[in-house]
C-alpha cells in the first residue's frame, strides 16, 4: 500500500511539473504574439503579400538552424516524416497558419489591429464549436452561453457597421482549425513546424523571385534594412509557433484557450493605447459582449473541474 501511495505521489509530481511546461511555453509563445503588431509594424511599407512570403521562407531556414543545432538532424531526412497521412495533416495545418500570417499582416499595415484582436479573442470559441462539430465533445450550458453571446457581439459589429469583420472572423477560424490541426497531428512539434514551412516554401519562393524578377523590388528585399527586417519576421514567427506547438501536445486545447486571450489583450491594448485607432461605442459593446462570454466559459469550465464535496 506504501510503495502503491510513493507511486502515485510520484505520478502526480512529474504530471504537475509537465503541465507547469505546458503553461510556461503557452504563456512565452502568447506573449511574443501580443507583441508581434509592434514588429511588423516595422514592415508595414511593405506589402502584405511580400512580408507574408518572406516571413514563410525565413521561418524555415530557421526551424532547420534550430534543429541541426539540436542534434535533430535525422529527423530531416527521415523518411517516415513524410508519410502520407503526415503530410497531408501538415498541408492542413500550413494553410490555416499561412492564411493567419496574411490576415494578420494586412492587418496590422492597414491600421485595424483592433479587428485582430477581436479575432483572437473569439478564436477560444470557435475551438469550442471546432471541438463539437469534429470531435463530438460535449458542451455544459456556459459554453453554449458563450458562444451565442460572442456570435451577438459579432452581428453588433455587423448591423452597425454594415460590414462584416472578415479580419476577426478570418484569424479566429484560421487559428482554431490551425489548433486542432497541430493537436491532431502523427508529428511532433519542432519536425511538424519543419513541415508546415516546407509546405509553404514554394509558393513563398515562387512569390519572392517573381517580385525580384519582374518588379524590381530585389530578391531579399528594396533595402537593406528591408532585408534584415524581413529575415526578421522569419525567427520571431518560428520561436513562439514551436513553444506553442509543444504546448499543444502537453495541454488540454480548453486550458491553451484560457491562456491564448493574453494575445487579443495585448493587442487591444497596443491598438487603442499605442496605435491610437478608434473605439468607439459600438466596439465597446461588441467587445463586452465577447468578454462577458468569455468570462462565463473560463466559470463554466472552472467549475466542471472543481472536485466534488464529500458526502
Amino acid at each position: 500500500m506504501h510503495d502503491r501511495s510513493d507511486s502515485a505521489v510520484r505520478h502526480d509530481t512529474a504530471h504537475a511539473a509537465h503541465t507547469t511546461e505546458g503553461v510556461m511555453l503557452t504563456l512565452t509563445a502568447t506573449c511574443c504574439w501580443g507583441m508581434f503588431p509592434l514588429v511588423f509594424k516595422t514592415v508595414a511599407h511593405i506589402p502584405a503579400l511580400e512580408v507574408l512570403a518572406h516571413r514563410s521562407a525565413w521561418s524555415l531556414v530557421f526551424v532547420v538552424l534550430i534543429m541541426l543545432a539540436v542534434g535533430r538532424r535525422r529527423e530531416i531526412i527521415s523518411r517516415s516524416l513524410y508519410a502520407p497521412r503526415t503530410l497531408v495533416a501538415m498541408f492542413l495545418s500550413a494553410t490555416a497558419v499561412a492564411v493567419n500570417w496574411g490576415i494578420f499582416i494586412w492587418a496590422v499595415s492597414h491600421n485595424v489591429v483592433l479587428q485582430s484582436s477581436l479575432g483572437y479573442y473569439i478564436s477560444p470559441l470557435v475551438s469550442v464549436v471546432l471541438g463539437v462539430v469534429l470531435l463530438r465533445e460535449r458542451l455544459g450550458i456556459a459554453a453554449w452561453t458563450a458562444v451565442g453571446m460572442a456570435t451577438l457581439g459579432v452581428l453588433v459589429m455587423i448591423f452597425n457597421f454594415g460590414m462584416v469583420p472578415w479580419v476577426s472572423l478570418g484569424l479566429g477560424v484560421s487559428w482554431a482549425l490551425y489548433g486542432l490541426a497541430r493537436k491532431t497531428a502523427p508529428v511532433g512539434s519542432l519536425p511538424g513546424l519543419y513541415l508546415e514551412t516546407l509546405l509553404l516554401l514554394p509558393l513563398a519562393l515562387g512569390y519572392i523571385f517573381w517580385l525580384g524578377f519582374y518588379e524590381g523590388t530585389g530578391i531579399f528585399g528594396g533595402e537593406i534594412i528591408d532585408s534584415a527586417l524581413l529575415a526578421g519576421t522569419g525567427l520571431v514567427t518560428a520561436l513562439p509557433l514551436l513553444l506553442f506547438a509543444r504546448a499543444t501536445r502537453i495541454l488540454r486545447l480548453s486550458t491553451i484557450g484560457l491562456l491564448m486571450y493574453i494575445v487579443p489583450t495585448a493587442q487591444f491594448i497596443l491598438a487603442v493605447f499605442v496605435f491610437d485607432e478608434p473605439f468607439t461605442r459600438v466596439h465597446l459593446a461588441s467587445f463586452a459582449l465577447i468578454w462577458l462570454g468569455l468570462i462565463i466559459y473560463g466559470w463554466g469550465t472552472a467549475r466542471m473541474r472543481a472536485p466534488s464535496p464529500a458526502v
